[in-house]
């Protein structure tokens, strides 16, 4: 019994099988948007869905570009 609940733990997450991993539909980003409540102010309508999209807040924003610059000032900017 050497080894065989090792070989099984790799093969189920696609090691060592050839397989591809399964992935999920969303997959949160590494880092944190870093844009300024004046960068917020001038975005492009495009540019904010595709920021929302990206951390998965796509689905609950709707509405004109100030209701999604608004949205998304409160989401990202952090007051100290």
């Amino acid at each position: 019994m050497s080894g065989g609940g090792m070989e099984s733990i790799n093969n189920s997450r696609g090691g060592g099988g050839g397989g591809e991993m399964k992935r999920c539909g969303f997959q949160m980003p590494l880092h944190y948007p870093r844009y300024t409540r004046a960068e917020y102010e001038v975005m492009a309508e495009w540019k904010l869905d595709c920021l929302l999209a990206q951390y998965g807040l796509h689905p609950h924003v709707s509405g004109d570009v100030e209701h999604k610059r608004k949205f998304a000032m409160g989401a990202f900017l952090w007051t100290y």
